[in-house]
């Protein structure tokens, strides 16, 4: 099969994008000690990052701690502003705008934070908490008390509960007071920075049921951002899966569980437990050994390589080279989705 570039893998839906990213790259600088704090170096946190979001889609962004994924989103809603690359929403290049223009759309791109008890003020009541981004658009008018009352009872607590301050909520009440808070301006995406991660496992799928049903009733987008796998297959249309600043693999969502073909995403889907005692027992797990390298020095050629068992046990030392000496792109190497790999090859893990 001749390699294309696929890049962003979109599904055919008919629609165009509601929000893109295209190359994006940023860098935060190191600087020395001494009174001159000379620049000394850049942590390399987003490397060429490009995909598409389609409208009542959730793309899902998974990798370990410290891959960039958090960044990746904070640059998408132009809270970073990006090194290069360019990020567009509904076809206009957000990168550049005015301040004034920023803010405008901000009404139609909210985010919901990790941790529910950082995110809210602690001395400001629900009520203040959802009504304040109405009040800041200009928007909380005479209507405003009943909408903030509306945006509680969307989210499942009950408006009369309104007057309480958050140490008054349990995590996932938090959470929901949150989801709250960004939905208030009627948004048409959604980035998700984790939000279930800082919850119990037993309150995680009432927050997670809950977005969906959200999803279906209001036309949302989401950029789901996470590092459980499990998490993000009972949500999301579909994965790409980010190593060390870069996505090195894009697909569907059951696609890249039945038949993930980059090294990093088999490790990662084979590190989940499966609920058979026996099948548990069976199925090869794929160890990933090492530490994940220094983003202000990335390893030359394929950033995974240092710590990929594939090319520590199976390539030849020819094959070898090519991983040190060419980084490889996202690309289509049979398996009908993108993976960053020149020795692509799917599997059938679970």
């Amino acid at each position: 099969m001749t390699e294309t570039s696929l890049a962003a893998a979109p599904i055919d839906t008919g629609n165009e994008p509601v929000l893109s990213a295209r190359d994006l790259v940023k860098h935060f600088p190191v600087r020395g000690g001494g009174l001159l704090r000379r620049r000394i170096g850049d942590v390399h946190a987003v490397c060429g990052v490009s995909f598409d979001i389609y409208p009542n889609e959730t793309l899902g962004l998974v990798g370990e701690s410290g891959c960039g994924k958090s960044t990746t989103a904070r640059v998408v809603l132009n809270l970073q502003p990006a090194t290069s690359g360019e990020v567009l929403f509904q076809g206009r290049r957000l990168n550049d705008l005015p301040n004034k223009e920023m803010r405008r759309l901000r009404r139609s791109l909210q985010i919901v934070f990790q941790d529910p008890y950082a995110s809210l003020d602690p001395r400001i009541p629900v009520n203040e908490i959802v009504a304040e981004p109405l009040r800041i658009h200009g928007l909380y008018g005479d209507s405003g008390k009943e909408r903030v009352r509306e945006l509680l009872n969307i989210v499942g607590l009950r408006p009369e509960h309104g007057n309480r301050f958050p140490h008054e909520f349990s995590g996932g009440q938090r959470q929901r007071i949150g989801i709250a808070r960004a939905l208030a301006l009627e948004p048409k995406v959604l980035v998700l920075d984790e939000p279930v991660s800082a919850l119990d496992v037993s309150i995680q799928a009432g927050v997670l049921n809950l977005l969906q049903d959200l999803q279906s009733q209001l036309d949302l987008s989401y950029l789901f951002v996470s590092h459980d796998l499990s998490v993000v297959r009972h949500i999301a249309d579909r994965i790409a899966v980010m190593y060390l600043g870069k996505i090195v693999e894009l697909a569907p969502a059951e696609q890249l569980f039945q038949s993930p073909a980059h090294p990093y995403t088999q490790a990662l889907i084979s590190a989940i437990p499966v609920p058979d005692p026996r099948k548990e027992r069976s199925r090869q797990r794929i160890v990933i050994t090492g530490d994940v390298p220094n983003p202000v020095n990335p390893p030359t050629g394929c950033r995974f390589r240092t710590r990929c068992p594939k090319f520590a046990n199976t390539l030849s030392e020819s094959q070898r080279s090519l991983c040190v000496d060419t980084e490889p792109e996202l690309i289509d190497h049979g398996q009908g989705h993108p993976s960053a790999c020149h020795y692509a090859e799917s599997a059938q893990l679970l």
